[in-house]
């Protein structure tokens, strides 16, 4: 039904638009709502990120599930609008606040970074993700993982690039 939903846009489909828009605009302004904790902020973002969904609706991926696009949008569109209004403090007020809206910011793009990065790495194969975890978090050489695993340091390589790869998917979505 997603991909449909993405071709449907693609065709220029108003009512596909209509549908995507009755389906998301409640759980994107929960989400933007929770994260800023602004209504207004949250009103402002949800109509942007539908103005820029169908902006760039020939550009959406039918391989990305719609919805990681969309919140995607919502996202970056939050962090603007964060900095915008962080901008806005810093040169009518040359407050103390300016910074601590920077840190938020940062905090909270690194939270959501590392949120979708920990699912895709809980969605790998039990084998890569042992491997990957092994590497990363336990700070074990290839070596060390092969002889561990009785893996040759090749197959380590292999799954820890396959992870990686997986993870750039979100990047692109993020940055």
């Amino acid at each position: 039904m997603l991909p449909d939903l993405i071709n449907g846009l693609k065709e220029d489909k108003l009512e596909v638009f209509n549908i995507i828009y009755e389906r998301y605009h409640g759980k994107l302004y929960s989400f933007i709502k929770l994260k800023t904790q602004s209504e207004f902020i949250a009103e402002e973002v949800v109509q942007l990120t539908f103005i820029t969904l169908w902006e760039r609706r020939l550009k959406l991926s039918e391989k990305v599930d719609l919805d990681l696009q969309l919140f995607g949008m919502a996202k970056q569109i939050m962090l603007g609008e964060l900095r915008k209004e962080a901008r806005r403090i810093k040169h009518n007020e040359n407050a103390m606040i300016s910074p601590l809206a920077e840190s938020l910011i940062k905090a909270v793009e690194n939270r959501d970074l590392l949120k979708h990065f920990e699912r895709e790495i809980e969605n790998q194969p039990r084998m890569r993700r042992m491997v990957y975890e092994l590497s990363r978090k336990n700070g074990f050489s290839h070596q060390e993982i092969a002889e561990l695993l009785s893996i040759s340091p090749k197959t380590v390589e292999n799954h820890i690039s396959k992870v990686l790869s997986a993870l750039k998917q979100y990047m692109y979505l993020f940055l």
